[in-house]
């Protein structure tokens, strides 16, 4: 790694890159094992007397939180080898996320990643690249950007999320309907995993005909690795073949006046700004990644947030009895409490640095990956009082489950609205929904970014 080619700087001059800090790992001092991976001199904070946990096992993924409250407090801007080989600095305090989300001179493009041969691709969203579907609003900066943003989010308005609502209500009550009379189910493959795939479906306006495909293809890419061999990009190819010639239909036939319930893609394409317009490969770029992150963050939100709700008994009950009485508050503010205690995305989306940059007392080269883990953000002690304490009441929660700064998902508002409507529903037509089996026995998906569940197993009193 220390022969590898340094950052190019302004003006074609090559600053050579410091050699890479793991591995070797070399003793730090003493007491501190040498497997630690902590490195004297690179923080301000000093050498901790314990080792660094081992991350991305499938231990750590079951629990991360122990493993994220021992780098806040000992290395809270720390450099670690991910399972890809790529090399990235971890960001685990809240103030310094909050700083590390908003700061420009980090970029989202993959472009400025000091990449070296072996980690070539491995980096973003799998099959993206072949499928040129980079030009997305996770992948981009100002003012390209600011312009894509500006004219996406002419279309997805929350007017149009808040119309949606009775969809949302109807899928919903759909799939509960499917398993309610049998009396078990598995809320990840049975409920929380179809219903943002069809609302997202929908919403962009894929006709019902062809929806299970994309059922299909999203389980695919969910599976995370799990499935054959290069499937997630075949799922990905075939996603961005049909959004494309979808658009291109939606395009040709799109009426001079928008019509009333007029579909999202058909809004991608009508929005303009002083005369400027998508081009089909940008809205299907867009169409593609509001599926990408619109379902899986959705299935999480449910998924993790019912998982917490059935493990914390009173603050279920507590939720329950507000529904009984037609109160949506605490539904609302349960909904956040669970974003922030054990949110859908464990780590921001890449950012890599495109200077030499400083954050929380650590110094970070240029073209390095810099990765905020929102779920060790969001359970700092400094911004949050009892932070590992589920309390759905929680009112100064302004946690960054969704993000910060000019990259905050522009889908949490669908969340929000499918998160609240499906565990609110649950709840109240299945009111004494219990987990079948013991919880020591759930397994979590891999995966860098999102965090979820595998299955989650419930039994009920069957419903006729």
């Amino acid at each position: 790694m220390s022969g590898q080619p340094g950052v190019k700087r302004a003006g074609g001059t090559r600053r050579r890159r410091r050699a890479s800090p793991v591995p070797p790992r070399s003793p730090v001092g003493p007491g501190v094992p040498a497997s630690c991976g902590y490195r004297r001199g690179v923080t301000e904070h000093e050498s901790p007397a314990s080792a660094a946990p081992e991350l991305f096992t499938w231990e750590f993924a079951t629990d991360p939180y122990p493993a994220y409250a021992w780098l806040r407090e000992h290395a809270p801007v720390h450099r670690t080898r991910l399972p890809s080989g790529v090399e990235a600095w971890l960001v685990t305090r809240y103030a310094d996320a909050k700083q590390t989300l908003a700061d420009q001179r980090l970029s989202k493009n993959p472009a400025h990643h000091d990449e070296p041969a072996h980690a070539k691709g491995r980096t973003g969203i799998p099959g993206e690249r072949k499928a040129e579907l980079m030009t997305h609003l996770l992948n981009i900066d100002p003012p390209d950007h600011t312009r894509l943003r500006r004219l996406v989010s002419k279309a997805f308005t929350p007017r149009r999320v808040a119309e949606f609502t009775p969809r949302v209500q109807e899928l919903t009550d759909q799939l509960i309907d499917q398993f309610a009379a049998r009396g078990s189910a598995d809320l990840i493959h049975e409920f929380a995993f179809p219903l943002p795939i069809y609302a997202i479906c929908d919403m962009l306006g894929v006709p019902r005909e062809d929806q299970d495909d994309f059922r299909d293809w999203a389980g695919m890419m969910i599976r995370h690795g799990g499935g054959p061999r290069g499937g997630v990009a075949r799922s990905v190819k075939k996603m961005r073949g049909y959004l494309a010639e979808l658009i291109h239909r939606k395009r040709e036939a799109l009426s001079d006046v928008p019509g009333p319930g007029e579909d999202l893609i058909s809004g991608l394409i009508r929005a303009s700004d002083h005369g400027e317009h998508l081009s089909e490969n940008e809205a299907a770029a867009m169409a593609f990644i509001l599926l990408f992150a619109g379902f899986e963050t959705t299935v999480n939100l449910i998924g993790n947030g019912m998982h917490a709700l059935l493990t914390h008994p009173e603050q279920r009950a507590r939720l329950q009895a507000s529904l009984a009485a037609g109160e949506s508050g605490l539904l609302e503010t349960g909904v956040e409490e669970l974003l922030r205690y054990d949110g859908p995305v464990e780590l921001a989306t890449w950012r890599f640095a495109t200077e030499d940059v400083r954050i929380g007392g650590q110094d970070i080269a240029a073209g390095d990956p810099v990765l905020v883990v929102l779920a060790a953000a969001d359970r700092d002690p400094e911004r949050f009082e009892r932070p590992d304490t589920l309390d759905l009441a929680r009112r100064d929660n302004q946690h960054v489950g969704y993000g910060h700064g000019i990259h905050y998902c522009l889908g949490a508002p669908l969340a929000r609205l499918e998160g609240q409507t499906a565990l609110g529903t649950l709840l109240t037509r299945l009111p004494d929904l219990r987990l079948a089996g013991d919880p020591a026995d759930l397994r979590w998906r891999g995966g860098l970014i999102m965090r979820g569940l595998r299955t989650l197993p419930v039994e009920f009193t069957p419903v006729k």
